[in-house]
């Protein structure tokens, strides 16, 4: 092969490459234009194809859809250890519409997340319910989970929102969406995002489940954890800037949810007051917003000692939940009075 044929032989590698390379950018610019078209979690960047209705997913992703939608005018935020509140039983005692937007296996920083998604759509809330658990009680600013969660969902950045969809499970998504839209028969997730978890327990018969029944009855230990003793609580610092910047008509309640009595440290021990730091963070935290109330289920009662209640030391039952959902209620009531 002579010098000339060398050179042709280049030149044609560099028109492949530039060929493949407006082919790989037309490609991506095409489907970055299409999942912003489809909207695949409902998010409201794209009112093209909004349906109206939660497709079935994930409270994870799901929570995009309920936390904008303008029906709502109350939501309750946290984990599984308030996910059993039922929106439509605190709606018929308020008369506030309300919405579950609780997510198991999260922690302050991705429920502080959903709570910033909320509010920037509904700026005046009637009312926001916040479960405050041992999740929060952590020294690390950063709030980290453990578990993955889309931030970049609830980002108001543009940009995080377009690396959002370049990720191949959202492009999954972009075609089931599709398929969604255009199917004859569209399921539909509940709308307020209640799920009822005591169903999901009783039918793998976790109450008879000894591995269970020891971990519940296995009592915690003095120590405390490392990373949780404090004294800065950051989750609870982000939280009080949060409630300080609502409305003044907004009523606000912070719930310390129940626990199991073998799940709560022994009173003087390290633990114990590593706990009480912890919460006393989130108390004053509260206190930035004048309308708010603090309902502390962990307090000492005969409930927290009966195992009929409680599946592990954590996850109650409706006859645990529901009068919690009633206090809850009767909080806001009294607060809707106060000027």
């Amino acid at each position: 092969m002579g010098p000339a044929s060398g050179s042709v032989a280049r030149q044609d590698w560099a028109a492949f490459a530039r060929r493949f390379l407006r082919t790989a950018i037309g490609l991506l610019a095409g489907y970055l234009t299409l999942a912003v078209l489809i909207d695949p979690y409902d998010s409201g960047r794209s009112t093209l194809f909004s349906a109206g209705a939660v497709r079935p997913q994930g409270p994870r992703t799901a929570a995009a859809s309920r936390g904008r939608d303008p029906a709502f005018a109350g939501a309750v935020f946290g984990n599984s250890h308030i996910q059993l509140i039922e929106p439509a039983r605190l709606t018929a005692a308020t008369g506030i519409p309300f919405v579950q937007l609780s997510v198991p296996g999260t922690g302050p920083g991705e429920q502080l997340a959903l709570l910033g998604w909320f509010l920037r759509h509904h700026p005046a809330p009637q009312a926001v319910i916040l479960s405050v658990d041992d999740f929060w009680c952590t020294d690390d600013p950063a709030l980290p989970n453990d578990k993955p969660f889309p931030f970049w969902l609830y980002s108001p950045d543009p940009l995080a929102y377009l690396r959002g969809l370049l990720r191949f499970s959202v492009a999954q998504e972009v075609v089931g969406r599709i398929g969604w839209l255009v199917g004859a028969r569209r399921k539909r997730a509940v709308a307020d995002g209640w799920s009822d978890y005591e169903l999901d327990f009783l039918k793998r018969g976790t109450l008879d489940d000894e591995r269970l029944r020891v971990m519940r009855e296995t009592p915690v230990p003095d120590a405390v954890a490392l990373g949780k003793a404090g004294p800065d609580f950051p989750a609870a610092d982000r939280l009080g800037t949060a409630l300080a910047a609502l409305p003044a008509e907004t009523a606000v309640v912070l719930v310390f949810p129940p626990v199991y009595a073998a799940g709560l440290p022994r009173p003087g021990t390290p633990r114990a007051q590593a706990e009480a730091a912890c919460r006393s963070a989130a108390a004053a935290a509260l206190q930035r917003h004048g309308r708010s109330a603090l309902i502390d289920a962990r307090r000492e009662r005969p409930a927290l000692h009966d195992p009929g209640l409680f599946f592990d030391q954590t996850h109650y039952r409706h006859a645990l939940a529901r009068p919690l959902a009633d206090e809850i209620a009767a909080a806001l009531v009294r607060l809707r009075g106060t000027p």
